[in-house]
């Protein structure tokens, strides 16, 4: 049996946020974490010379992300060049006539999805495409690179709270390994899922398959996928959280990176596009940070049937669409090197949070805290930067500072 003063489930970008905050108080707190790493969903390995962003890679609103703050603390090299899906960038596999014919149905459509987000009805995305646009399924694919689910999953309201200032930066290291440097100090308990929490008594008990730990508070950090499942369970059950975390699934996102030979015959930081007339459509991100590299990204019901075929389908998929585009030579150039599966990750089952229509005011009950003990933070919690690591930042933060409040109030 341990007991400390807090417990923070979840050492993703939440749970050490929540961690070095309270611990900065000089306020006793262990932080268990189920995988063997730090970081959760932010996770950077090196391969072929380079380290690689399988979750998380843009610094989005970056010029008030307080991950860009933390990056140049930690002495982290920021990278400040436009993003390959900015209006200015060129896209390859779609001519220049078809570009701005695609960016005025996507302004139009985005525009009446902004002002439905405001009407009494919340409804599904994709009650706001025109019948038989041309251009219908290659915005489909768009939801999924944005909410990891096509549009009809998708909460309007939802999608309508949203902030973004516009800037994306990278952390040249890894956003991963930034989330990793940053827990360092922390004491964390890996391959320590907490797998119950009793709140019935005087003070919290969560078990481990390592032991119990007794606690005055703990802050949950854990995807909304394992809040469903309850997994952690907790004793009284907290059905409010459960069906909150239903409403909430993670949608699926996943990775894949092929190496490029003879690459400088390729444009930098250029986004491709698979087929855009159908959906399961791939993005492919030419030479990110001028290296030798394809970064594929694939949303959705797509990602899902590729994690089902199995890891070689991810390569096969991207190499058939992009040797469409430029050229059949391209076969004998593209080499796989690594790639996500987050549907199959037993601790996320997806990548991050959308709202079902109907359920985007879930996320202030997820957020919730439980008599002053059970406090819960991540990406899903955030109302207008939810699936980000800045948003889930700021929850793990808000988490610390209602911890440290309710403390303060109790005389301790």
């Amino acid at each position: 049996m341990h007991e400390t003063d807090v417990v923070v489930i979840g050492a993703g970008a939440a749970g050490v946020a929540a961690a070095r905050r309270i611990a900065a108080a000089n306020v006793p707190v262990v932080v268990l974490e189920a995988r063997n790493r730090a970081g959760g969903r932010a996770w950077t390995l090196r391969a072929a010379g380079f380290p690689l962003d399988l979750g998380c890679g843009w610094l989005h609103s970056a010029d008030e992300n307080e991950w860009a703050a933390i990056a140049e603390s930690l002495r982290f090299a920021i990278d400040r060049t436009p993003p390959p899906w900015g209006a200015r960038r060129r896209t390859i596999g779609l001519p220049p006539e078809d570009q701005a014919e695609f960016r005025a149905v996507a302004d139009s459509f985005f525009a009446q999805l902004e002002e439905a987000a405001a009407g009494a009805q919340d409804r599904p995305a994709s009650d706001f495409l025109e019948p038989g646009n041309k251009w219908n399924p290659l915005l489909d694919a768009m939801s999924t690179y944005i909410s990891g689910a096509e549009l009809d999953q998708v909460s309007v309201r939802d999608l309508g709270n949203y902030r973004d200032t516009g800037e994306n930066w990278r952390a040249v290291e890894g956003y991963g390994a930034l989330v990793e440097a940053y827990a360092a100090p922390l004491d964390i308990r890996l391959e320590c899922p907490a797998t119950l929490i009793d709140h019935s008594g005087p003070r919290l008990r969560i078990e481990t398959p390592h032991g119990d730990i007794r606690a005055r508070a703990a802050v949950i950090a854990v995807p909304t996928t394992m809040i469903a499942c309850e997994q952690p369970r907790f004793i009284p059950a907290l059905p409010d959280k459960i069906a909150a975390a239903q409403g909430l699934p993670l949608g699926l996102d996943d990775k894949f990176f092929l190496h490029v030979d003879e690459a400088e015959s390729l444009p930098v930081e250029t986004r491709l596009f698979g087929t855009p007339d159908k959906n399961g459509v791939g993005s492919y991100h030419l030479r990110p940070f001028g290296r030798p590299v394809i970064e594929c990204y694939f949303g959705g019901k797509l990602a899902r049937q590729l994690e089902h075929e199995g890891p070689d389908a991810f390569a096969r998929f991207a190499i058939d669409q992009i040797a469409e585009h430029l050229g059949s030579d391209m076969r004998r150039r593209l080499k796989p090197i690594i790639g996500s599966a987050w549907g199959r990750d037993p601790y996320a089952l997806g990548a991050y949070s959308f709202a079902r229509p109907g359920h985007a005011e879930a996320r202030d009950v997820l957020a919730a805290t439980v008599n002053d003990r059970l406090f819960f933070a991540g990406e899903a919690c955030s109302v207008n930067d939810y699936s980000t690591a800045h948003g889930a930042y700021r929850t793990g933060e808000m988490a610390a500072e209602a911890v440290l409040r309710t403390f303060e109030k109790l005389g301790a």
